[in-house]
C-alpha cells in the first residue's frame, strides 16, 4: 500500500484521522536504551531498525499518521541533518508497509526538548521570537527536504515559540499542525489559550491546532478554547496523565487512570486524535475501534 495519496488536510475535512502513540514508551517496550539527552534520538542514531519497528507497531494498531523520531534532534548535533532525514525515511518505510493509507508527520519539538531539562513544560527560555526562529529554521528545512506529508509543530509551551515556528513555516509553503502542551487551562508558560490559538487562526498553512502531552482532563476545555479562536480542524493527543520529573528523568503516574471522552473531543471539533507519552499500541487500537 503506498503512502496516503491525498493531503492530510483533505482527509480532515471529511473525517477523524487517527494519530499514533508515544514513540518513547514503545521503544522502551522493545528493549531500547533511551538514556541521555537525545532520548528517542539515541535510538534513531544507534538502532534505526527499532524506530521503524515502533512505527510499524502503531500502523498495525490502526494509526493513520506516524510522527517521526526527530523531536529532540537539534541543529547543534553533529549529525543533525542526517538524523532528521533518517527519521522521515524510517516512518515512510513503515507507512508504505502498512495495509492502509498512512501519512508521515515530521516532528518539530520545542527548543526546551533539545535542552533535555524539562523546560518544554515551562517555556519562556529567555530567547526572542527571532532567536527561536533561527534555532528552528535549519531543523524545519532539513525535515522538509526529506519529504514528509506534514510537519508536527508539537509540545509547544508558549505563544512566543509558536510565533517563531509559524514564522519559519511561512517561509516554506509547507503545511503543519500546531499543538500546545497545556496545564490548568493555560499554556505551560501560563499564557491564555485564546491568545495561543489565535496565532494558528492567522496562518493558512496550519491544517489543525490543539494540544498534546497533557493530562486528558485538560483536552476538552482546550479544544473549546481553540474552537472559539479558529475554524481550523482540531487535534488532541494527550499522555496518560503522568507528570514528567526532569531531575530524575521519570514519569509520575496518576493514582487513577483518567477518562478519555473522545466522543466529546470529536464533538468539539477534534479531527486528529491519538496519544503522546506512555500511550501505546493497545490504546491506539482501542481508539481505532472507537473512531470508526
Amino acid at each position: 500500500m503506498p503512502r496516503a495519496s491525498g493531503p492530510l488536510a483533505e482527509a480532515l475535512a471529511r473525517r477523524t484521522v487517527l494519530l499514533d502513540g508515544g514513540l518513547s514508551n514503545q521503544l522502551a517496550a522493545q528493549g531500547c536504551d533511551l538514556s541521555g539527552g537525545l532520548w528517542t534520538g539515541r535510538v534513531l542514531a544507534e538502532r534505526p531498525d527499532q524506530v521503524e519497528a515502533a512505527h510499524a507497531a502503531y500502523a498495525r494498531a490502526g494509526a493513520e499518521v506516524l510522527i517521526t523520531a526527530s523531536y529532540q534532534i537539534g541543529p547543534g548535533h553533529p549529525r543533525a541533518a542526517d538524523l532528521l532525514h533518517r527519521s522521515v525515511a524510517l516512518a515512510a518505510r513503515a507507512a508504505e508497509a502498512a495495509d492502509h493509507e498512512v501519512w508521515v508527520a515530521a516532528s518539530v519539538g520545542p527548543y526546551g526538548a533539545v535542552l533535555a531539562d524539562g523546560s518544554e513544560y515551562r517555556g519562556r527560555y529567555g530567547l526572542s521570537v527571532r532567536e527561536l526562529a533561527a534555532f528552528h529554521r535549519p531543523r524545519v528545512e532539513a525535515l522538509l527536504a526529506a519529504g514528509p506529508d506534514v510537519l508536527a509543530l508539537e509540545t509547544v509551551p508558549d505563544p512566543d515559540e509558536a510565533q517563531a515556528l509559524l514564522t519559519v513555516l511561512g517561509e516554506t509553503g509547507a503545511s503543519a499542525w500546531l499543538s500546545y502542551t497545556v496545564a490548568d487551562g493555560r499554556t505551560r508558560s501560563g499564557a491564555p489559550l485564546s491568545e495561543a490559538f489565535a496565532l494558528a487562526a492567522a496562518s493558512p498553512q496550519v491544517i489543525a491546532v490543539g494540544v498534546n502531552c497533557c493530562d486528558p482532563a485538560e483536552v476538552l476545555p482546550a479544544l473549546e478554547a481553540a474552537a472559539a479562536a479558529t475554524r481550523t480542524p482540531l487535534l488532541a493527543y494527550p499522555n496518560d496523565g503522568s507528570v514528567w520529573e526532569a531531575a530524575t528523568a521519570t514519569w509520575h503516574a496518576p493514582g487513577t487512570e483518567p477518562a478519555w471522552p473522545t466522543a466529546a473531543w470529536r464533538h468539539a471539533g477534534a479531527r486528529l486524535i491519538g496519544g503522546c507519552c506512555r500511550i501505546g499500541p493497545a490504546r491506539i487500537a482501542a481508539l481505532a475501534a472507537d473512531t470508526r
